[in-house]
């Protein structure tokens, strides 16, 4: 799958031994800590894909034009926004540049070492008089300082004497048109005009400058972000190290800074120049005052050494992958691949701090920095079993987006609080509301992820102080965008007539190629569990701790009968099932649509979104991405075994895996109901999906939902491991080739490693109390003094080959009719000539 020459495989190193510009290189390469982040791009600043700086939450907006308006429609959009640019350190040898287009390269490697977190690139160039150079150039984001990044170049004229200029930069590229934005890559293939993943463009000036200035080797820029009025500000250190000697000149302007050092290079004598670069950003606060702090996180690192930051990085990462790492035996390129995705999550999520975690990270601006339910489903498990302090971060900013949801609620005539399905500042940025709006179950999304992390770590601090407040409103809007009705098609077989059901209509679920339906299985599983669950910690904190549940009935305006409302509710939630078919539909008109046969679909057609309208896909049984399998995962406790394999075997063929996040899920549920081959198929898809470009969108930015999905794959499916109702339990499904799977969990205060082989499994408590826990049902508990060995007779049920539509050949409809698969094509009607007389 991956040019191997190119990229060889070494367990702890993504390294590339050959020069690119395109942009997936520069994703890949990129450094971040949550909160700034650097795209893989040269220090020499020309040719990119994007030149990016990113910073989460700095965003413009600007009113969304409808074609045509209508109440309660988005209406103000955001986007990030691209902070000035620090990575900038050219290289003139004998006033020429250092320039890959024309350069005679002997020798190129780059590195990112994710043990260090530093990437380095190594260069060595002949210049056409034969002077050979070597460069050396590395840099970090750190996780300690937050708001620190630093560069190093090393520049060696190896055989001769030479004049050296090294110009470093801070550019306002977000604004700076044809003179600072770089050379743009050319295309190398045509592509589809029209693209919904990525970032808008704004025409109008974004940054507007405010304080900018030199002193010494000190650089300034600030802004004031146009229409947001958000502030960021940056300050650059420049350290220069040499035995040569040099001259330094400065320049400032509104949108560029120079350091240009002049230097009289000796043969074999090293040019060293640290660059200290420090970012701070925020709503409110005048630029002035963020150089101030600037400054003084620069002045602190002047005190500390800079060699200090570097080994602080390095026993930060120590600490990240002591309780992180997922160790796959005798398979080094998916190890590979595996760490290169849990350092994404690192860096996309570590220093958030109350901030989200947008569907890119910091590593480019597709999506347009949002923030969606990718992080709550797909990123929280991993922080919660490894990280919980970020978990924490990441549900802290969903508390504070609390009072714009519960505007939204109030304009979509509900009561409670709505999440917004895509935003920056907690506003609703989604301009399509059948995909955007429609998908409510962002609110059970967030609700779960809440649930998951205070059973797994025992928060009930965080819970009662602001967590049960997210619980509380949403489940009020459930009660309210539900309703009543009375129906012979229940949930439990054998059940009389005319019992109530508790239905929610005009919804969209995950699936974003099926919108706006009724009784989406996805979303009325979730929302039952939403209910339910804060129907249950409302009365747990009324028991057991009334001076919280007071104030928490001061916060909330809580009444003395929703609790039981909400749980009558969840009792009565319409599960949609289809006896004919003996499959749960993924809604209650999902089974009338005609069948898209995938199988006849041509590649060039694909993915869907990007070459059929939305009304075409609308028209037929054909997922982007797993939907009723997804509740089958996440709330797998209330389907029976029989039922998965059911569901699982009718919808994955119909699944176009569009969504990145689709395989992950897919691949768990294929271990677990018997498809070995085809769960490590869809696994190896979701671990290469950025690595090999398999979305051809991966320049924009790393897909980091479907980086955390692949931990959840890893310890869910492969390790098969569950929480359902705070009860820890594994049914493992290791892969055949593989010799043995381990892996790190925090649960309840308690540091576990569970080892998976082919003829046992083994927990171990590296610290805290003692853990209990099931395999196959058959209870253990572990303690730090006496590991327990379960013993495997197998790894689950064994299924050959992938579930097709054939096995549904003489199925019928409720209504008696048969199904039939099709792909929508373009017929011509021939008009019918009347002959002349």
């Amino acid at each position: 799958m991956i040019d191997r020459d190119r990229f060889p495989v070494d367990p702890w190193r993504l390294i590339e031994t050959s020069y690119s510009e395109e942009g997936v290189g520069e994703t890949l390469f990129s450094v971040g800590n949550g909160y700034l982040g650097l795209r893989g791009n040269h220090i020499e600043g020309r040719g990119a894909h994007e030149h990016g700086t990113f910073i989460n939450g700095l965003h413009e907006t600007w009113p969304i034009r409808h074609a045509e308006q209508a109440y309660g429609f988005a209406e103000v959009g955001q986007t990030i926004v691209n902070a000035p640019d620090a990575k900038i350190m050219r290289v003139y040898v004998d006033d020429e540049p250092m320039s890959f287009d024309e350069a005679d390269v002997r020798e190129y490697q780059r590195t990112l070492d994710m043990r260090t977190g530093v990437l380095e690139r190594l260069v060595v160039w002949e210049t056409p008089s034969g002077k050979r150079v070597r460069i050396r150039d590395e840099r970090i984001v750190s996780f300690e300082e937050r708001h620190l990044a630093i560069l190093r170049l090393e520049v060696t004229v190896e055989n001769s004497d030479a004049p050296v200029t090294i110009s470093c930069q801070l550019l306002n590229r977000q604004d700076g048109g044809n003179v600072y934005a770089g050379t743009p890559v050319p295309a190398q293939k045509k592509k589809a005009a029209f693209d919904p993943r990525k970032a808008e463009k704004i025409a109008d000036r974004v940054l507007e400058p405010a304080e900018y200035w030199q002193d010494g080797l000190r650089a300034t820029l600030s802004y004031q972000v146009a229409d947001s009025g958000m502030t960021v500000a940056v300050v650059a250190d420049h350290i220069i190290e040499t035995e040569n000697e040099y001259s330094a000149r400065q320049l400032v302007e509104p949108d560029i800074a120079k350091n240009v050092f002049r230097v009289q290079a000796k043969a074999g004598v090293p040019i060293r120049i640290t660059k200290l670069v420090s970012y701070h950003t925020s709503r409110g606060v005048p630029p002035r005052e963020l150089v101030d702090r600037c400054r003084r996180s620069l002045d602190r690192v002047a005190v500390e050494g800079v060699e200090t930051q570097f080994r602080q990085q390095e026993k930060w990462l120590d600490a990240f992958w002591e309780r992180s790492d997922v160790q796959i035996g005798g398979r080094d390129d998916v190890q590979q691949a595996t760490r290169w995705c849990l350092f994404q999550l690192a860096q996309a999520s570590a220093r958030a701090d109350g901030t989200g975690v947008p569907a890119k990270g910091v590593s480019g601006s597709g999506y347009s920095g949002h923030y969606f339910w990718d992080t709550e489903i797909y990123v929280l498990p991993f922080l919660t079993y490894t990280s919980p302090q970020w978990a924490r971060n990441a549900l802290r900013a969903r508390v504070q987006m609390l009072p714009a949801a519960r505007r939204r609620a109030a304009q979509l005539n509900e009561a409670g609080a709505l999440f917004p399905w895509r935003t920056i500042n907690g506003e609703e940025a989604s301009a399509y509301y059948a995909a955007g709006t429609a998908q409510y179950h962002i609110n059970a999304d967030v609700s779960f992820a809440l649930g998951k992390y205070v059973r797994a770590t025992g928060d009930e601090d965080f819970l009662r102080r602001e967590g049960a407040d997210i619980a509380i409103e949403t489940a009020r809007l459930w009660a309210t965008l539900g309703f009543w009705r009375g129906s012979r098609l229940v949930e439990e077989p054998g059940a009389g007539d005319g019992i109530e059901t508790f239905h929610i209509h005009g919804v969209t679920g995950p699936d974003e190629y099926t919108t706006v339906v009724n009784d989406n299985l996805y979303t009325n599983v979730m929302a039952r569990y939403n209910l339910r669950y804060a129907a249950r910690i409302v009365r747990e904190i009324q028991e057991t701790y009334p001076e919280d549940y007071t104030r928490l009935v001061e916060r909330t305006g809580l009444g003395s009968g929703e609790a039981e409302a909400w749980d009558r509710a969840a009792e009565a939630m319409f599960i949609p099932y289809s006896e004919s078919l003996g499959i749960h539909p993924q809604d209650s008109l999902f089974l009338e649509r005609e069948v898209w046969d995938l199988v006849q679909t041509p590649a060039d057609q694909r993915p869907l979104l990007l070459h059929f309208h939305p009304l075409v896909i609308y028209r037929f049984q054909v997922l982007k991405q797993a939907d009723v399998v997804l509740a089958l995962f996440l709330q797998g406790n209330h389907f029976t075994p029989e039922e998965k394999r059911a569901d699982f075997d009718y919808y994955d063929p119909l699944t176009t895996g569009d969504s990145t996040l689709s395989a992950v899920v897919q691949s768990i549920l294929a271990a677990e109901v018997g498809y070995q081959d085809l769960a490590q198929r869809y696994f190896e898809q979701s671990l290469f999906v950025d690595l090999h470009d398999l979305h051809h969108n991966a320049a924009d930015g790393v897909h980091v939902a479907s980086a955390g999905g692949v931990w959840t794959a890893l310890v869910c499916g492969f390790g098969g491991m569950r929480d359902y109702a705070g009860e820890l339990s594994f049914d493992p499904r290791l892969p055949a080739e593989w010799p043995s799977l381990s892996f790190p969990l925090q649960w309840q205060g308690s540091v576990v490693q569970v080892t998976v082989t082919k003829d046992e499994l083994q927990l171990r408590v590296r610290s805290g109390a003692p853990v209990p826990f099931t395999v196959r049902d058959v209870a253990y508990i572990a303690t730090v003094d006496e590991a327990v060995v379960v013993p495997l007779a197998d790894q689950g049920p064994l299924i050959p080959g992938r579930p097709t539509l054939r096995q549904f050949a003489d199925a019928l409809r409720e209504d008696g009719t048969r199904l039939s698969a099709s792909v929508p094509v373009i017929t011509t009607a021939i008009p019918i000539i009347e002959p002349i007389d």
